[in-house]
């Protein structure tokens, strides 16, 4: 199965016949166009996806570590003084 996705947000399916029509049945069976069924049916799991992806899990002492670091700093070391001099902004 391939896809591509033009600049008009077009997507394209290369599937087998079969499959087609479990999806066109399925789709039918709920009242929805064969669109409507599968963005219902992909989109929550397509977030759920990035969300996994995009969230840090650390151990206890990982956890611990950084609540350690966010109590008590470190001193700033010279490089970040002069960067904070410099009005170094991050993007």
């Amino acid at each position: 199965m391939t896809r591509a996705l033009t600049e008009s947000g077009r997507i394209e399916l290369r599937l087998r016949p079969e499959d087609k029509a479990t999806l066109t049945r399925a789709a039918t069976l709920n009242r929805v166009d064969l669109t409507g069924y599968i963005l219902r049916s992909v989109l929550p799991r397509a977030r759920a996806d990035i969300a996994e992806a995009e969230r840090v899990n650390l151990s206890e002492r990982d956890s611990l570590r950084v609540l350690d670091l966010l109590e008590n700093p470190p001193a700033a070391n010279e490089r970040l003084i002069r960067a904070a001099k410099a009005g170094f902004t991050l993007p």
